[in-house]
């Protein structure tokens, strides 16, 4: 039992969350200064923390333990919560998460100084046209109209310096409920739930981020974003945020965790529409002699699996964009289907198998739609 529970026990008077959390800053100061970049302050960030935490009364049923974990994050990643949309403290249930906000992800872009990246949000009356493919384009010009349930796409456009023709990323706003809906663990309490542009944008920007260079900070950034779609836990060590793929082991002594509540990860492709990267071909049978798509590895793989880790992850897609022909890079991905993969990093092998696969397909032969 805690020090507070004893007291609320003995005194019979309920102890103020606020004072809590700022006892809790004050004993563990030193700990919140190592994550904090040059820019930011410890006072500063535990004030942006109370602030967060008495606008929002949900907050303060949250674990002091979880707020602070989810402080720590944001210092990690240098993004100041509540300011400027960069990023938020959100309750789940009795834990606090920090979820990062899409003009947080476009300032940790910035500050890296290798690519731009910028999203908007499409409203009926505006004026929008895109294309994809090899001459990719967007236009848009709007009307005025800002009224969320009036969206009808987003959309996200990055451009690394140097770089002829620009990323994009286009969604209808019913493919982006549709991926809410997907993961989302908490029903109505769900942070889309009056930040519906906020969350949209955030969604179709994040498609576009796999194809820039990342910063520490940005890949940290990403990675907490899936790991919480994933329904897993991230954990900070030294200059990097890590999920933590024992979700069942206890984390080593001192070490600060975001936890989310585990959730079934449905083994199954994401798809590619609305993105300047080639389709998925169909689901046939591969030719004679090949290996088959991660998705069709998966049909055929036995039941029983390993647990695939972050680590696993990003070697067998290093070793597709090393693949010399299509033959080599559908063996390594069968062999990648031999391991249980969270959905999140199965998503992230299928993408890299098909951007690889049309990198090689022979001059003049187009990837089948």
């Amino acid at each position: 039992m805690s020090t507070d529970q004893l007291r609320t026990v003995a005194t019979g008077v309920k102890a103020n969350p606020l004072a809590t959390l700022q006892g809790y800053f004050t004993t563990h100061r030193k700990q919140l200064e190592a994550a904090l970049p040059a820019h930011l302050k410890a006072d500063r960030m535990a004030r942006l923390a109370l602030t967060s935490m008495s606008q929002n009364p949900k907050l303060m049923e949250c674990d002091p333990k979880s707020v602070f974990g989810s402080v720590i994050t944001a210092s990690q990643l240098g993004l100041e919560i509540g300011v400027l949309g960069q990023g938020y403290l959100v309750p789940y249930k009795k834990t606090c998460q920090f979820i990062p906000g899409w003009q947080g992800l476009v300032d940790l872009v910035s500050r890296a100084g290798r690519a731009t990246v910028w999203t908007g949000a499409v409203f009926q009356g505006d004026a929008f046209d895109y294309q994809l493919g090899d001459s990719p384009f967007a236009r848009h010009k709007p009307s005025g109209e800002d009224d969320p349930r009036l969206l009808t796409h987003v959309y996200a456009i990055g451009r690394v310096n140097g770089s002829e023709w620009p990323v994009i990323e286009v969604w209808p706003i019913a493919r982006v409920w549709k991926h809410r809906d997907r993961y989302n663990k908490v029903g109505s309490s769900h942070y889309s739930y009056g930040n519906e542009e906020m969350y949209a944008r955030k969604v179709v920007l994040l498609q576009v981020l796999k194809y820039v260079p990342k910063s520490i900070e940005l890949q940290n950034a990403m990675t907490v974003n899936e790991a919480h779609e994933a329904g897993q836990s991230t954990i900070i060590d030294g200059d990097f945020v890590k999920v933590d793929d024992e979700d069942q082991e206890q984390p080593t002594e001192g070490a600060v965790v975001a936890t989310v509540e585990p959730k079934p990860s449905p083994q199954a492709s994401v798809g590619t529409a609305g993105r300047s990267s080639p389709p998925p071909p169909p689901p046939t049978s591969p030719p004679a002699g090949a290996a088959a798509t991660p998705a069709k590895a998966e049909q055929q793989a036995p039941a029983a699996k390993s647990k695939g880790t972050a680590k696993a992850r990003d070697d067998f897609m290093a070793r597709m964009k090393e693949a010399k022909d299509i033959p080599g890079l559908t063996a390594i991905a069968q062999e990648s289907s031999t391991l249980e993969w969270s959905d999140a990093m199965f998503s992230a092998l299928n993408d890299t198998y098909f951007d690889c696969e049309a990198a090689l397909q022979p001059k003049g032969e187009a990837v089948k739609a």
